[in-house]
């Protein structure tokens, strides 16, 4: 890898020089050029970072670590070009702009915006010290990710005493035994074990809300919480020096503070963002409050005498539940195979987006044995795009939640031979339950949610018709919009032909019961409240720690959480509380002071299914009618037309928090 790597970099090296040295303020002499040097960098690198959270091994890391400078190097040096900078300015402030396209005008205006976040004003020492700063983040960030999933490979559990499992599923057992005889413990039985649990999130759940042995649940939380913050693979230091780089790197851009610098590129101010978070809060705090009584009230009741505390939080949580709506989350599981969810997914799109799904496996060389490859057909039989689906968890090679990302987007500059357009491709990564033995993976209802949202993220991707390639697909769209279609797809979880759709049961055959569907919907906004404040809370702390934290002062980073878990959590931190050291989302990703993206998103997506509702979820052709123009605008568009003007394209209005506090039980219904 290393040796292709640098060749490229020097390839595109010797190209931007040529392109410094003839750049035009023109669209064919600046930014086609401009284009094709970026996409190769991307796409490269792209498949790069892609297997190292894939298919993570020590070889990889090394080579990465090797190149990974010099590849930054490359990006600063395109990102900061005066020639190329000025060639943009002139573009915007002469006759010329007048002739482009709204999509092209929003190529110009983020590459000039970028380019002055990327340094490009500065010169001499504060220009080297940007460029360091730019270096020393991208070593951490990888840094950060190595911690995480060597610390969640280095735990595991082996249990052989069959009292500690009571309780848990036979999914979960299953699972836990499968697991167990990977790691050579031959002849491991779901009945008898013995069983092995892991911080992997089906594995780590599975424990937390079934487990009736208490100290199994106590050790399993114990360990995820703390996950990276001890040892040689501490992320404590690297949270305090990423901070203190990114508070100095926006100083030298002469901005205050990180969040700063991140709002300058979003819808949202710091002001707007922090008031949606307290309207919410303050919508969800008292019930919050109530969910947690309610709970405690149960335990006790249910003859648990000692004190709750966080490990056993989700087990009564979800006993409750039990009692309450009838439903068991298990009940549910051998209602959703993983091949049949896959057609029901595919035939929504279909209704809603007139697109068809095809299984395109062997058309493209894969990674792993499990992933798939599908094609993307409009109702001509013509292909859109492509995309890959990696849907299990691999705990020893792959990283944990789920991600939608670009393989190629969509450009008619960068059209194949023969082509007016090259397709786009995407990947969507999952970390699902893994099958068992000859049966399929069987999926919880909340696996479900996450394919339809990753599945959202993609269909952003590969259904546009943006042919710019730097804002076409997710390309351009302003962070605080990218959830909007993903967190959309969610919602016909709840539709009841669509989940209808998706369910048959794995042995009988048999389509989901109406009885269980109507539990399932009365449950929909059970502890609706305490997830919400839950993503205020990391949102909360995102935005503290990027816009006032002061790196090295009195008071760590683990003082800003507790602080802010007093107006946000409704149960007090535990003092060992280490959460941030697996905070990829903020440290190691695309979420620095910006998690609030989730809610600001939410808004725009609860009000978007919220026009389905109103034009008559009962009728197929307007539900069809309303599916095409949200094709039409928010898949369509992408990052060619601001997003607050693709939101009122759609709704015909501005957004508002009505649907979202409807939907999650926090509003009374008109």
């Amino acid at each position: 890898m290393v040796p292709g790597i640098r060749s490229l970099l020097a390839d595109l090296e010797g190209e931007l020089s040529q392109l410094e040295a003839s750049v035009t303020p023109t669209w064919s002499g600046l930014v086609e050029p401009l284009e094709r040097i970026s996409d190769l960098l991307g796409r490269t690198w792209g498949v790069v970072g892609h297997l190292k959270a894939v298919k993570d091994s020590e070889e990889l890391r090394k080579a990465v670590d090797e190149v990974q400078p010099e590849k930054v190097k490359l990006g600063l040096r395109l990102a900061q070009s005066e020639p190329v900078y000025k060639a943009f300015k002139a573009l915007r402030e002469g006759p010329a702009w007048s002739t482009l396209t709204e999509a092209q005008r929003r190529v110009v205006e983020g590459e000039l915006r970028d380019a002055t976040l990327s340094g490009v004003g500065l010169t001499g020492e504060a220009k080297e010290r940007f460029n360091a700063i730019q270096q020393e983040l991208s070593t951490i960030a990888t840094k950060f990710s190595n911690n995480i999933l060597d610390a969640t490979k280095a735990f595991l559990r082996v249990e052989t005493d069959p009292k500690h499992v009571l309780g848990l599923p036979p999914s979960a057992l299953a699972q836990a035994a499968q697991t167990a005889a990977a790691k050579g413990h031959a002849g491991a039985t779901a009945e008898a074990g013995p069983w092995a649990f892991t911080l992997d999130i089906p594995s780590y759940q599975a424990v937390l809300m079934h487990a009736a042995h208490r100290p199994l649940r106590e050790e399993l939380y114990r360990a995820y919480l703390s996950r990276a913050s001890s040892g040689e693979g501490d992320n404590t230091p690297l949270i305090e020096r990423t901070l203190a780089l990114k508070r100095e790197r926006a100083q030298l851009l002469g901005f205050a503070n990180a969040a700063a610098v991140s709002f300058a590129s979003k819808m949202a101010t710091l002001e707007r963002a922090e008031g949606l978070l307290e309207e919410l809060r303050a919508a969800s705090y008292a019930a919050a409050v109530r969910d947690l009584e309610d709970i405690k009230a149960f335990a006790a009741a249910a003859g648990e005498a000692a004190e709750l505390r966080h490990w056993d939080v989700s087990f009564w949580a979800e006993r409750l539940r039990e009692e309450q709506y009838g439903l068991k989350e298990e009940e549910l599981r051998p209602y959703f195979p993983m091949p049949l969810v896959l057609e029901g997914v595919f035939a929504l799109a279909n209704r809603l987006f007139g697109i068809t799904v095809e299984c395109a496996d062997g058309e493209a060389p894969v990674w792993h044995a499990d992933v798939r490859f599908f094609k993307i057909k409009n109702a001509c039989g013509a292909p859109l795009s492509y995309f890959f689906l990696d849907p299990y968890s691999r705990p020893e090679e792959k990283r944990g939640g789920a991600w939608m990302d670009e393989v190629v987007g969509r450009s008619t500059l960068l059209a194949p031979p023969g082509s007016t357009v090259r397709l786009p491709v995407a990947h969507m990564v999952c970390n699902g339950t893994p099958p068992v033995g000859t049966q399929p993976s069987l999926m919880t209802f909340r696996e479900v949610e996450t394919l339809l949202h990753e599945f959202g993220h993609a269909l952003q991707h590969m259904l546009t018709t943006v042919d710019e390639g730097l804002v076409a697909g997710i390309r351009g769209v302003e962070w605080d919009a990218v959830e909007l279609p993903s967190q959309f797809m969610e919602n016909w979880a709840y539709h009841k032909p669509t989940l209808l759709g998706m369910s048959r049961h794995v042995e009988t055959g048999e389509t989901l019961p109406d009885e269980l569907f109507q539990k399932l919907v009365a449950a929909k906004n059970y502890r609706a409240a305490t997830v919400m404040l839950r993503q205020i809370h990391f949102a909360s702390v995102d935005l503290e720690l990027h816009a006032r934290y002061i790196p090295g002062g009195a008071d760590s980073v683990f003082d800003v959480d507790r602080r802010m878990a007093a107006r946000t959590s409704v149960m007090a931190p535990l003092p060992e509380d280490r959460f941030l050291c697996g905070f990829s989302h903020i440290f190691a990703g695309g979420y620095s002071a910006g998690y609030f993206s989730y809610k600001w998103a939410e808004v725009l997506s609860a009000d978007a299914y919220a026009a389905f509702e109103d034009a008559g979820l009962d009728d197929p052709s307007v539900v069809a009618a309303t599916g095409r123009r949200f094709r039409d605008t928010v898949l369509s568009l992408g990052g060619g037309r601001a997003p607050a003007d693709v939101f009122r394209d759609f709704r015909g209005r501005e957004p508002s928090t009505e649907a979202l506090l409807r939907h999650s039980g926090l509003l009374a219904v008109k």
